[in-house]
């Protein structure tokens, strides 16, 4: 599931991209809890490396860590390897796929984790900030180098969130949203991949003209179409100018409630209104959506690039994954990529934070951005070469798009708890015809003014 991270960089640098494949994260039901992990087999970084400044590695160590549409293997993998270079190390992994609820009684009474990876249900970056749960590393992070001793920040695509001047977490995940569709069935039925707003519709009515759903999205999670079909719109509707998206996140006076806002939204409307949704939407969780999709039960679907890892199991052998961008832009309008990231962060409650800087050292590398890769079908926060590694069809027509002039990545940006609660009950009740478009921009303006007055 999303849990897109704030960045205050431009990440429409394509040419950062160039040998890397991208993908992203998802919230499946997944593993148990893990214990202690074996010591795994991936690629022992440089021996030699000075962990943390040279402080002793010892003691209890824990890791909290989201388990979705990536798995566990890479996490058990790279901390047996962390364990096999630090055997004092006493390390405890606190891990599932509801693992932010779990934990969050423990971080609300001052005794957190070490370390903890920011993704899944559950999870919000910027309320973990906003309550002082996170270490200050913005010292730390502008010189600290990984074990193979190339300076940390170098080695990043998309660098780490700026709260006003300070650091408190690392991008490990970079990804886009997007719509979804099966390649193959969209060429056995001679179905037009869209590329606009007016390819998007036709191709919706000869979709619908067939008895099949055109489009699904998960209803129980709303951020989903959100992120995978509206906000697009947004940019493309300001004039392909994503700075929209960082007014919204600060909260700003007009940030929902302009035109960019109503016409996306009238978009929305249209697409509700001309039946393109499948009703069983409502209601719904990512799987069951993302089921149903699979199913062929719906032609498209808006998701992350973390969905085919994330389904791996239950793919048809025929089923071929396709990914767009956006579909809301104007005719010879350029594609919107709408990008997240998932972070990792030291706790400023850390009984070991010297083990968690030195966890961090360990991890933010080629090799182990490679693994990554190969584990998961997505990319870390790395710049690595994955042309020998097993990337999915679908990330590397993610990475034509990101690597073409015609494609606009805006930046990362993430809602406040409060403020992207109150857009997903909006987006709902707009397409249970239960509000207007009006009256959503309403809401949205409210719900901006209550968080700017609470700063």
């Amino acid at each position: 599931m999303r849990k897109a991270l704030t960045k205050s960089t431009a990440l429409g640098m394509a040419s950062l991209l160039c040998a890397i494949s991208l993908a992203g994260c998802g919230g499946a039901p997944a593993a148990k809890p893990a214990d202690t992990a074996k010591p795994g087999e991936a690629a022992k970084p440089a021996d030699g490396a000075k962990p943390a400044d040279g402080a002793k590695i010892a003691g209890d160590f824990e890791i909290q860590y989201f388990v979705g549409g990536y798995g566990d293997g890479w996490w058990k993998e790279v901390i047996g390897e962390f364990q096999k270079k630090y055997p004092d190390l006493k390390i405890k992994q606190s891990a599932s796929s509801q693992i932010n609820d779990q934990m969050k009684p423990r971080w609300i009474q001052g005794n957190p984790p070490d370390v903890v990876y920011i993704d899944g249900a559950g999870s919000n970056e910027t309320q973990m900030v906003k309550d002082n749960q996170l270490m200050d590393i913005s010292d730390w992070v502008k010189t600290v180098k990984n074990v193979d001793g190339d300076k940390l920040t170098d080695q990043l695509i998309a660098p780490p969130q700026d709260y006003n001047g300070k650091h408190y977490t690392i991008p490990l995940v970079f990804g886009s949203w997007g719509t979804f569709y099966d390649e193959a069935l969209f060429k056995k039925n001679g179905w037009t991949v869209p590329t606009d707003w007016d390819s998007f519709l036709a191709t919706s009515e000869k979709i619908k003209a067939s008895g099949m759903n055109p489009y699904i999205h998960t209803g129980k999670y709303p951020y989903y179409i959100v992120g995978g079909l509206v906000n697009s719109g947004f940019v493309s509707e300001n004039g392909d100018n994503p700075q929209i998206l960082k007014d919204q996140e600060a909260a700003k006076e007009k940030a929902f409630k302009n035109d960019a806002v109503s016409k996306t939204l009238q978009k929305l409307v249209t697409m509700r209104d001309k039946g393109y949704f499948d009703n069983a939407s409502f209601g719904i969780n990512h799987t069951d959506s993302q089921m149903l999709f699979l199913q062929r039960k719906d032609a498209m679907i808006p998701n992350g690039l973390w969905l085919e890892n994330e389904m791996k199991k239950d793919v048809p052998a025929d089923f071929k994954f396709g990914f767009i961008p956006s579909v809301m832009q104007k005719p010879g309008g350029k594609s919107i990529a709408i990008p997240y990231t998932s972070n990792i962060a030291i706790a400023k409650k850390a009984k070991n934070p010297e083990a968690a800087k030195a966890f961090v050292q360990f991890i933010f590398t080629k090799k182990a951005a490679i693994r990554w890769a190969e584990q998961t079908g997505a990319i870390m926060n790395v710049k690595a070469d994955l042309e020998a590694t097993s990337a999915s069809g679908v990330v590397k027509t993610a990475m034509k798009y990101f690597n073409s002039s015609s494609t606009i990545v805006a930046p990362v940006f993430k809602l406040n708890a409060d403020l992207e609660q109150a857009e997903s009950d909006a987006t709902i009740a707009l397409l249970q015809k239960k509000i207007t478009p009006d009256e959503w921009m309403d809401r949205m303006e409210k719900a901006a003014a209550k968080v700017r007055g609470s700063k």
